[in-house]
C-alpha cells in the first residue's frame, strides 16, 4: 500500500484508466470470478499464435482492488468487488505497459510542433463551404481630416489611419513614434506590454515610408503599428507565453501570421501580455488592467491586445482564442474582436494550447478594421495541419436588410444578458434584419471541456512532469498548474465520448444555420462560448453600449480571501454583443456588425485618462 499521499496519487493514476478498461480484462479466459490469479506471460508460444492482451511483462507499481475503489471516485464509474479484483489481477501486464511512451524504458520525446494524428474539421460532410469566391470591398475614402492632436490620431481606427498614410498626410514613422511614446507612458498603469520593440518598429516604419514614397503601397496595413499577443513567434525577439519558464525564449523564425503582416507592411511595436500559457490576465509581470476601470483586470487571455487596443497604444492587435480569449477581453475592454473560423488562419509559430481549438484573430477599435486584418492573415500553411484554403467575401457597403438573425428568447431574458443585449435585438429589427427564434437541446455542453483540458495537459506535459509549471505566478485551484495535474486522471473513454458529442453539437449548429444567416447572443453566455469554440464557428464581439457595475469583475473563481473591489456609486463601463456566423462566412457577420455599430453610436468613445 502507498505510504504517502504523493505515492498514492502516483499509483492511482494507473487505476483511473482501469475502470474504463475492465471489459477487456473481463474477456480474458482462465480467471475465475471468485479468485482471479495474476496473468503470467507465456515463455514459449506455439508457432502461429497471435499476440494477446495482458501478456506483457509486469511493470509499474503494484495495484490492488482498493486502488480501483479509490480511482472510481475520480471517474465516477462503479465496479463490483469481483470487477476490481479482476482488474487488479493483470493491470501491470495489460494497462500499465501502455504508459511506456512517458515512463519508459523506451521514452520518446514528442516535438512541440508535432500535432495529433486526428484533425478537427468543422465542415460536416456534404456541407458546401461559404463563400464560393473572394470579394473584398472596403469602405470608400474617409473624409475625416487628419487630427491635430496626437491622442486623436492614436485612437483613430485603421480604416482612417490607412487612408492618411496612403495619401501621405501621415508618415508611418510619426505614427509609430506616437504609439511607442504612449506604450512607454501608459504601460506602467496597464501592464500590457511584455517586450517593446522600439528599434525593430522604427526600422519597419522607415522602410514603409520609403516604399510608399517610391509608389509601392502594399495596402491598408502598410505602415500601421500593431501589437502581437506574446504567443506569436517573432524572429530574434523574445516570445514568452507570459510564463516564467519561457521568459528568456527567443525564437529564430516568425509565426505565419507575423510573416503575413510583415508582407503587408505592418509595423510591430510591442509583444503584448497574455495570461500565462493563455489563461486569464495574470502573467509573470503582474495583472494586465482594464483601461476603462483600472481596479479590475482586462480579462484574458488576450489581455494585452484588449488593454492596449482600448487605450489607443497600438493601431490593432492580434489575439488568440481557445475558449473565450478574444471574446472576453474585447467585451470588458470595449474593443472589437473577431474570432475567425477554425482553420482559416494558420497557427504555425503560435503557442499551442489545444490543437483542435486554437484560433488567431484581430482585435481593433471598429468592425471594418477586423476585416482589413483578416484579409491579410487568412490562408493555410504547411506548418499547421488544421489550416485550410478558404474564400473571403466582404463588402463594406452591403445592404443588410433581410438578413435572418437567430436569437435564443430565454437567453435574452436572463443573466448574463442585459438591457444592452435586448436593445441590440430591437436595433436588428429597426435596420430591416429579421429576428428568428432558435433553440438548442439542453445538453451537457461543458462536458466538451474534457477535450480542452486533455489537449492542454498534453501540450504542456513536459512542463508539468518537470515541475516547471510550479514557477507560474498563479497557483490557485482554477489555474493551469492544478488543471494540468488533474487532467492526468481524466478517462480516455470519456475523451472519446466527448469528441463524439462534439460532432453531435456540430450537427445541431448546422441545423440552426439552415434557417438563419447569423446569431445574436450575449457575449459571455457560457453555452455558446463553449459550443461555438468547439464547432469552430466565427464570432464578432463589439461594443453596443455601456452598463454600470458595483463590483470589479474577474476571470478567476471567487476567492473569499481576496475580495474584489466594490464601487459606490457604480462605475460606467463598455458592454458588447456577439454575432456568431456560418463557417467561413466572416464577411456576413462583419457587414451586419458594421450596420449595428453605426446604429449604436458608441464605438468612438475612449477611456478617460488615456
Amino acid at each position: 500500500m502507498p505510504t504517502s499521499r504523493r505515492e498514492f496519487l502516483a499509483q492511482s493514476s494507473f487505476g483511473v484508466l482501469a475502470a474504463a478498461a475492465s471489459p477487456l480484462a473481463a474477456q480474458q479466459p482462465d480467471h475465475p470470478s471468485s479468485s482471479p490469479a495474476p496473468a503470467t506471460p507465456s515463455t514459449a508460444s506455439p508457432a502461429g499464435q497471435p499476440p494477446a492482451f495482458g501478456t506483457a511483462p509486469a511493470v509499474g507499481p503494484p495495484v490492488t482492488p482498493a486502488t480501483f475503489a479509490e480511482a472510481e471516485k475520480l471517474v465516477q464509474f462503479e465496479m463490483s468487488s469481483n470487477d476490481r479484483a479482476l482488474a487488479a489481477s493483470n493491470w501491470r501486464m495489460q494497462m500499465a505497459p501502455l504508459y511506456e511512451l512517458r515512463v519508459g524504458p523506451r521514452k520518446l520525446a514528442l516535438e512541440p510542433t508535432l500535432a495529433p494524428a486526428t484533425l478537427w474539421n468543422p465542415l460536416l460532410p456534404g456541407i458546401q463551404k461559404l463563400p464560393s469566391a473572394n470579394e473584398f470591398v472596403r469602405s470608400t475614402n474617409s473624409s475625416d481630416p487628419l487630427p491635430a492632436a496626437e491622442e486623436q490620431i492614436a485612437f483613430a481606427p485603421v480604416t482612417h489611419l490607412s487612408r492618411w498614410i496612403e495619401a501621405r498626410q501621415l508618415t508611418s514613422e510619426r505614427l509609430t513614434n506616437i504609439y511607442l511614446s504612449r506604450l512607454e507612458r501608459f504601460n506602467p498603469r496597464l501592464r500590457c506590454v511584455i517586450t517593446l520593440t522600439r528599434e525593430h518598429a522604427l526600422e519597419q516604419a522607415r522602410r514603409a515610408d520609403s516604399e510608399i514614397a517610391a509608389g509601392h503601397y502594399r495596402g491598408p496595413l502598410h505602415g500601421i503599428p500593431w501589437g502581437a499577443k506574446d504567443l506569436l513567434d517573432t524572429a530574434g525577439i523574445p516570445t514568452t507565453y507570459g510564463a516564467e519558464p519561457y521568459r528568456d525564449r527567443v525564437p529564430r523564425t516568425d509565426a505565419a501570421v507575423v510573416q503575413r503582416l510583415n508582407e503587408a507592411g505592418a509595423v510591430l511595436v510591442a509583444k503584448l501580455s497574455l495570461g500565462a500559457l493563455a489563461l486569464n490576465d495574470i502573467w509573470f509581470g503582474g495583472q494586465t488592467m482594464n483601461p476603462w476601470l483600472l481596479e479590475e483586470g482586462s480579462s484574458g487571455s488576450s489581455a494585452g491586445p484588449g488593454s492596449a487596443t482600448a487605450a489607443g497604444l497600438v493601431g490593432f492587435a492580434i489575439g488568440s482564442e481557445t475558449g473565450g480569449s478574444i471574446v472576453s477581453p474585447s467585451m470588458r475592454c470595449g474593443v472589437t474582436g473577431l474570432r475567425p473560423t477554425f482553420g482559416r488562419v494558420a497557427r504555425t509559430g503560435a503557442m499551442t494550447l489545444c490543437w483542435s481549438l486554437d484560433k488567431l484573430g484581430p482585435m481593433t477599435r471598429c468592425v471594418e478594421d477586423t476585416m482589413l486584418i483578416l484579409n491579410a492573415i487568412s490562408g493555410p500553411d504547411t506548418g499547421d495541419l488544421g489550416s485550410v484554403p478558404s474564400q473571403l467575401a466582404f463588402h463594406a457597403g452591403a445592404d443588410v436588410a433581410g438578413l435572418r438573425i437567430g436569437y435564443f428568447p430565454a437567453w435574452m431574458k436572463e443573466a448574463p444578458a442585459t438591457e444592452v443585449d435586448r436593445t441590440a435585438l430591437e436595433t436588428v429589427r429597426r435596420l430591416g434584419m429579421v429576428p428568428v427564434e432558435v433553440s438548442l437541446p439542453d445538453w451537457p455542453y461543458d462536458s466538451l471541456d474534457l477535450i480542452l483540458f486533455a489537449e492542454a495537459a498534453a501540450a504542456f506535459e513536459e512542463l508539468t512532469l518537470s515541475h516547471q509549471v510550479d514557477q507560474l505566478k498563479s497557483q490557485v485551484p482554477d489555474a493551469w498548474p492544478n488543471i494540468f495535474r488533474q487532467s492526468r486522471f481524466l478517462s480516455a473513454v470519456d475523451f472519446v465520448q466527448s469528441d463524439r458529442l462534439r460532432r453531435k453539437v456540430a450537427i445541431e449548429m448546422e441545423r440552426i444555420f439552415s434557417s438563419v444567416d447569423l446569431l445574436l447572443v450575449p457575449s459571455l453566455r457560457d453555452e455558446m462560448l463553449v459550443i461555438s469554440n468547439f464547432t469552430g464557428h466565427p464570432s464578432l464581439t463589439f461594443r453596443a453600449g455601456f452598463v454600470e457595475i458595483s463590483e470589479a469583475r474577474s476571470d478567476w473563481a471567487p476567492d473569499p480571501n481576496h475580495p474584489l473591489p466594490k464601487f459606490s456609486p457604480p462605475r460606467r463601463v463598455p458592454y458588447g454583443v456577439t454575432l456568431i456566423g456560418r463557417l467561413f462566412d466572416e464577411g456576413t457577420i462583419a457587414q451586419a456588425g458594421m450596420a449595428l455599430e453605426k446604429a449604436f453610436k458608441v464605438a468612438r468613445e475612449n477611456p478617460p485618462g488615456f
